[in-house]
């Protein structure tokens, strides 16, 4: 992880410099006053060269000035709008653009002069974001490719108060860095006895972890989790994390479900070989509640938390399901399988009744790469959800917009339910191709059991296909920011 230093407003000595300057302002503005720094040590080229550029400080804007003088090897100026209307979600992205453009540099400094102690907070979480990479596996990659980055240096107002604010910050980035490595690994590498035990690993954060393994699940009747797994050689597992942040509180825990799929074939109804090798990322559910439980440990979320996965292989051997096969799933309930590649629900039904029945929780939240339909709903914007409770969906809305993960809520209904309904019985496991996203959580909510839900579909925002502001371009770890803050604002004692 990129580190993170912060000292008082000053002319750096050497190396780089970022100016974050909010629309109209001056070296005697509030934003200004490392500028005006520069300016003096300069003679005043600073404030030429922006001039020159017409920098104006508009939101999105910037101007790169190369060896200014002054030791300082360049000089770059973002803008970040009206000061007023400065938020989080803009400066983390201020703090990603920053980041990227400071890839050659060794070291670095930012100057947040003007901004609160938790703006300036984002600014270093949004370059700690940008930062990230997924490298393991690179042997051969030249010098001058690999980023120089290492150390970032806030020039902050308030320095105690900035570390403060940064703090529990960089405990949800490390639960980011968790899911964002779990969901890039290749498939080969990350079956699901290797989630299994590098999930074990975090309890060292002090997770409690437990484990079902196959004869686990055999014997509680995980017929149609199980029935998902029969046709690989890996062995599936359910993993529960429990985070005991209040152990005071009577009220019953949050909890959080993950679907787990670390590769999809489709089974027998096999995908077509184009960009099947995508599916790796079809454990993006489970990734995000594992980085979400190591965030909450992280950050010490002052709340009582339970994060369950189900990790299975979806392959199409001798011994595996077969569209026309009936499961029955943990709930009692019999499903009639149509289709092997709507595979995630299945898993999603043994381990949902079982956290509903084992933990009562105050609510669940599913998360899952489930249907294409969403994608084409919704693009790679923002995710669906579904739910059956106003007060939890409007939370969950409010965390998106202060974090910047968007969601959009999508209908249920029992027009949908009925498309479920199966002739041999309770129910099928698709409904067709109209309304497929509804029709998926129309079946999940049959698992519910009358708990307090929400379903994400995050189908479309599980992998980013190009860089953005604080993600680089593969696994985004969407959903451990949005459910992270969903806790803070409204649940923690």
């Amino acid at each position: 992880m990129l580190d993170i230093a912060v000292a008082k407003p000053a002319l750096p000595k050497s190396g780089a410099l970022v100016l974050l300057l909010a629309e109209g302002s001056s070296p005697d503005s509030p934003t200004g006053a490392v500028w005006k720094a520069a300016d003096e040590a300069t003679g005043g080229a600073i404030s030429r060269a922006l001039s020159v550029a017409e920098f104006t400080g508009k939101k999105g804007q910037s101007a790169a000035i190369l060896a200014p003088g002054a030791s300082l090897s360049r000089v770059i100026a973002i803008g970040i709008g009206p000061l007023d209307k400065a938020d989080g979600t803009s400066l983390e992205a201020a703090g990603g653009i920053a980041c990227a453009a400071l890839a050659k540099e060794p070291a670095a400094s930012i100057a947040t002069s003007g901004l609160s102690p938790e703006l300036a907070a984002s600014v270093a979480l949004g370059a700690v974001l940008r930062a990230y990479r997924f490298d393991r596996y690179r042997t051969k990659e030249a010098a001058e490719d690999k980023p120089k980055l290492a150390k970032l240096t806030l020039l902050a107002d308030a320095p105690a108060k900035v570390k403060s604010a940064w703090a529990p910050l960089k405990g949800v980035a490390e639960g980011v860095f968790v899911a964002r490595d779990l969901v890039s690994e290749p498939p080969n590498v990350l079956n699901p006895a290797e989630m299994t035990r590098r999930i074990q690993a975090l309890s060292a954060l002090g997770l409690k972890i437990e484990v079902l393994g196959p004869k686990d699940m055999k014997k509680l009747g995980f017929g149609a989790l199980l029935g998902v797994a029969q046709g690989s050689t890996q062995d599936a597992f359910t993993v529960i994390m429990h985070w005991t942040g209040a152990p005071a509180d009577k009220q019953p825990p949050l909890c959080f479900v993950g679907k787990g799929v670390t590769f999809d074939t489709g089974g027998i109804s096999i995908k077509p070989a184009g960009g099947m090798e995508d599916m790796k990322w079809d454990m993006g559910g489970s990734g995000t509640v594992v980085g979400l439980m190591a965030a909450l440990a992280g950050r010490k979320a002052k709340c009582n938390a339970i994060g369950i996965v189900g990790l299975v292989e979806n392959m199409p051997d001798g011994n595996a399901q077969r569209p026309g096969d009936v499961v029955t799933t943990y709930s009692g309930q019999t499903v009639e399988v149509i289709n092997t590649d709507a595979e995630g629900r299945l898993v999603l039904a043994d381990i949902m009744w079982y956290a509903q029945e084992k933990y009562n929780p105050r609510f669940m939240i599913d998360l899952a790469t489930l249907t294409g339909a969403m994608i084409i709903a919704l693009g790679h914007e923002m995710a669906g959800f579904f739910s059956n409770n106003d007060v939890l969906s409007d939370q969950l809305v409010a965390a998106a917009k202060a974090t910047g993960e968007g969601v959009w809520r999508l209908p249920l209904g029992e027009a949908y339910d009925k498309q479920i309904k199966s002739d041999i019985a309770d129910m099928k496991n698709v409904g067709g191709r109209p309304g497929g996203s509804i029709t998926a959580a129309q079946f999940i909510q049959r698992f519910v059991n009358n708990k307090p839900w929400i379903h994400l579909d995050i189908a479309g925002v599980a992998w980013s296909g190009k860089d953005t502001a604080t993600i680089p371009k593969g696994a985004t770890a969407y959903g451990v920011r949005l459910l992270d803050r969903l806790v803070a604002d409204n649940f923690e004692s």
